[in-house]
């Protein structure tokens, strides 16, 4: 019969890992504000550009390879960009920004969203997530979330999560909310930073999301590599198509 998945803890040199690869990523895009690279990852390469002003969310590995292996861990970082014709980028911040409605625009993926605080460009935002491949795992999540606008057509977002506990029996009389950082570690940490540009007949989006999972043990490769591997790309780019389907219903 085979193995289902045991509950893990995140240990603290995973997570000291992973706090040092945010700070090197951090590091590494602030630097490309100063103007020696295009504001846009899209626009580094003609074929992506290309491809993504024709209508395609494009999404890759950031390093152009696999998942980071860190202690007892894997880090994810991934790359989407999409364009969305005929909004402002105004039009786009007020979609992202209303959060209470987030769980009709991103649904199934976000169960329910609420907008905890908001204090000018810093948000506290709870979202209810559905991670679903093989097996179902709901998360009930916090985030701290930062705009900055760069001029009148660049703006930025950070997005950062500051508790993921998983839901046992969600929905139901028997549901319980595990502590932080306990579970079956399909989802310990996620941040995520936006760049959005406007331009005459659009808007570009891009989303650079960098997460951190379990490990796959030795015999679980069967349950947790679809999760860990592909549920990160796929939340990606239903995020990215979802935003351009709530403002631009016309483009499938």
């Amino acid at each position: 019969m085979p193995q289902t998945p045991t509950t893990v803890q995140l240990n603290p040199q995973t997570q000291e890992a992973f706090n040092a690869y945010i700070r090197d990523a951090e590091t590494g895009m602030e630097q490309t504000l100063r103007g020696s690279v295009p504001f846009l990852w899209s626009d580094r390469a003609p074929y992506t550009a290309q491809q993504v002003r024709k209508g395609q969310v494009v999404a890759q590995f950031w390093s152009g390879r696999g998942p980071v292996p860190v202690p007892n861990g894997l880090i994810h970082d991934w790359i989407g960009a999409a364009f969305i014709p005929a909004v402002t980028l105004e039009m786009v911040l007020a979609l992202i920004q209303d959060y209470d409605h987030h769980q009709n625009i991103y649904q199934p993926e976000v169960m329910a969203s609420k907008l905890i605080s908001r204090h000018d460009d810093d948000f506290q935002v709870y979202l209810r997530i559905l991670k679903k491949k093989i097996i179902t795992v709901v998360l009930d999540t916090d985030h701290g979330v930062h705009y900055r606008s760069l001029d009148l057509t660049r703006a930025l977002c950070r997005s950062y999560t500051t508790r993921i506990a998983e839901v046992q029996d969600a929905g139901t009389p028997k549901e319980k909310v595990l502590p932080p950082d306990t579970g079956y570690g399909f989802l310990w940490r996620l941040y995520s930073y936006w760049r959005f540009q406007e331009q005459e007949d659009g808007v570009s989006v891009e989303c650079r999301a960098i997460s951190l999972t379990r490990n796959v043990p030795l015999g679980l490769g069967w349950v947790i590599e679809p999760i860990i591997q592909k549920l990160p790309k796929e939340s990606l780019i239903r995020t990215l198509e979802a935003t351009r389907q709530a403002l631009h219903p016309e483009v499938k």
